[in-house]
């Protein structure tokens, strides 16, 4: 075959592939193939003691429990972290938060060096827990309710576990939106022009990965309809919650809700019934370095807890407790893309092309991070 032939066979193979099924083709070497561990995982039980056993245990311990977590705002976790204190007054907690893809970086650096300040973490980077397991770093642990929390949100050796479910949908403020968008092509209405507001999809994965299965069902088409809308992109999911809350925008795509917010006067938080949304579990772990171990204990039963499953804004992690606002369970919800959000994350291969593919449309994501740059041992803690 000459060069001539070759270059006719591409084009040939090119026009008849879908263009979504080319940009989102499968990295046969992603990490999801890394080589099985070398390190023995020891047997864990499920923890049997009361959160006022390990209150007492942390106490004693010394009372100290440094958290890092996934979020967009240095105060985006102040409601547990509050709710925590008021549980364990005698617990002095430091909540940092910070962009998970940070927040991974940072604990890499800090492990390489035997300088690990973080006693527990919980990211939306999942792709992590499997490496950090496969290295020998993560200590094994199984928080009481282990074995009601739903088998696709934990290790079955206790290596990390799902301590909340999150996920991404659409949100509209109810005075400026009273016949809210639902599906993706709804957006395109020339009514919401310069009234969206979401976070840039090339900055955080989990926009990321609602962008690409709405472009592998409609088309890179729907992208270039979707920016003639001239919608705003920033940095984070916090802020277009609170501008469409505000009412300083009407509607925001792919952000995070509040499962009962349709009952307030503010916002609804909508599910599409065929469309994409998005949902994962927040992974925790605790670490072989971890300085406070009771403390890290403590945490995780209580966030695996009945009175916290319950607490949390949208779906539980655990089988045995219903959702809130009459919602089914987040895994029988096949548009919610579970498995394949996991899958996607691993390949690491794929989500930097697609990125790259995305900024020539949207271009980089603008502005500093919400928090800046905290450096790899932030003083910050809410």
């Amino acid at each position: 075959m000459d060069r001539r032939d070759f270059m006719k066979l591409g084009i040939a193979i090119s026009a008849a592939a879908p263009l979504s099924k080319i940009a989102f083709a499968k990295d046969p070497h992603h990490t999801d193939n890394m080589k099985p561990s070398s390190n023995i995982i020891e047997h864990v039980d499920e923890e049997t003691k009361s959160l006022e056993e390990l209150y007492e245990e942390a106490i004693i311990e010394g009372g100290e429990l440094t958290v890092y977590a996934g979020g967009d705002t240095v105060g985006q976790q102040d409601g547990n972290a509050n709710a925590f204190r008021k549980r364990f007054p005698k617990m002095k907690l430091k909540m940092n938060v910070d962009f998970s893809k940070f927040q991974d970086a940072r604990i890499d650096l800090q492990l390489k060096s035997n300088t690990l300040a973080a006693d527990v973490a919980h990211l939306q980077e999942l792709q992590n827990y499997p490496r950090w397991k496969n290295e020998g770093v993560l200590q094994p642990y199984k928080p009481a309710g282990f074995s009601k929390v739903h088998d696709k949100f934990k290790d079955k050796d206790g290596a990390w576990v799902g301590i909340c479910v999150n996920a991404f949908s659409n949100l509209s403020n109810v005075q400026l939106a009273p016949n809210p968008p639902v599906d993706a092509n709804d957006y395109l209405d020339p009514k919401w022009k310069d009234k969206i507001i979401l976070d840039y999809p090339n900055d955080d994965d989990a926009t990321q990965f609602l962008f690409m299965k709405v472009i592998e069902i409609y088309g890179w088409e729907w992208l270039e309809k979707f920016l003639k809308q001239n919608p705003i992109f920033v940095r984070g999911g916090q802020e277009p919650v609170d501008q469409v809350y505000s009412g300083q925008k009407s509607v925001a795509f792919g952000v995070f809700g509040d499962l009962e917010v349709n009952n307030t006067d503010k916002a609804r938080f909508i599910i599409p019934k065929t469309d994409p949304f998005m949902a994962w579990a927040q992974r925790a772990c605790m670490f072989k370095q971890t300085k406070h171990p009771a403390a890290a204990r403590l945490y995780l039963n209580w966030w695996l807890s009945e009175e916290q499953q319950k607490h949390w804004y949208q779906w539980p992690v655990r089988t045995d407790i219903k959702p809130k606002g009459g919602y089914k369970p987040i895994w029988e919800y096949p548009n919610a893309y579970l498995d394949e959000f996991v899958d996607t994350m691993m390949d690491r291969g794929l989500m930097e092309r697609f990125r790259a593919q995305l900024t020539q449309y949207i271009g980089e994501a603008q502005g500093m991070p919400s928090g800046g740059i905290q450096g790899r041992y932030p003083d910050t803690g809410h």
